[in-house]
């Protein structure tokens, strides 16, 4: 697969910077507190803070339903994500991309396929890790052919390697590039490195590796910011959605300055 050219199809550009909608608390969750119309509202919002200040795609996450279910959500969740990334398409002309928690990967790419997403974003995709909801298992034999079920092929598939918030005991004797490698032998489109957790930033010498073992795109998951973007020269792509934030929180709103510096040092 030609990794400049499936970045290239998506976003417009050889390398890209994908922002993160952090969306507020579903319907149903523990902590909602708001209805579809206001995180829908919300959503736009931050995703026109992202298209003014020179992102190349948005990507949107159910991140607020603390605490997740394990690979499947309720059809109150993918019914309200369909609509919200329905108007998050209408407000704001950049590529989209969905993430349903946790490990919810057919349930994004329902999603995706309502809202004319371009993308998903998923985990599990091959091997095993243990997460903070469980023991998360390979899934995609059954996601491609589901893809393919709700003819969706259309819809690139990005997954996370080595996956932050787990532990991979189980396979450590499998390193980050080897896994990365399992994953385009199981036709993945893209894969993606991340630190530890949420924020925490990947090991460069890591995503310089998935990079060298792969021919898909390799993006980064985590952790990135305007001080440290350089140190990731042979990553692809970038998802970005912590260190934008006032006071570089990912639960915060999106501080302007903060995406515009990111851009900027993006750039140079």
């Amino acid at each position: 697969m030609n990794r400049l050219a499936v970045i290239e199809s998506l976003f417009g550009v050889k390398r890209a910077l994908i922002g993160v909608v952090h969306l507020q608390a579903l319907p149903g969750t523990p902590t909602s507190k708001l209805d579809v119309a206001a995180i829908k509202s919300i959503a736009v919002d931050e995703a026109r803070v992202y298209k003014d200040a020179g992102f190349h795609g948005i990507l949107i996450e159910n991140t607020h339903d603390r605490p997740y279910l394990k690979t499947h959500v309720g059809p109150e969740i993918v019914a309200a994500m369909s609509v919200i990334g329905a108007e998050v398409r209408r407000a704001v002309d950049l590529p989209l991309g969905i993430q349903v928690l946790a490990g919810a990967n057919q349930s994004a790419l329902a999603v995706a396929l309502a809202c004319d997403a371009s993308f998903v974003r998923v985990e599990g995709f091959v091997f095993a890790h243990v997460a903070d909801e469980g023991l998360i298992e390979s899934s995609a034999g059954a996601l491609l052919r589901y893809r393919r079920a709700i003819e969706a092929d259309h819809i690139r598939v990005f997954a996370d390697v080595k996956k932050k918030h787990s532990a991979h005991a189980i396979t450590a004797d499998i390193d980050i590039a080897e896994t990365a490698k399992a994953a385009e032998f199981f036709t993945v489109d893209g894969v993606i490195v991340s630190g530890m957790a949420t924020g925490q930033p990947a090991n460069p010498n890591e995503v310089a590796a998935v990079a060298d073992a792969v021919s898909v795109p390799t993006l980064v998951g985590s952790g990135i910011t305007a001080e440290n973007i350089r140190m990731f020269s042979k990553a692809d792509a970038f998802i970005v959605g912590s260190s934008i934030k006032k006071g570089g929180t990912w639960s915060n709103p999106i501080d302007p300055e903060r995406t515009r510096a990111l851009v900027r040092a993006f750039q140079n």
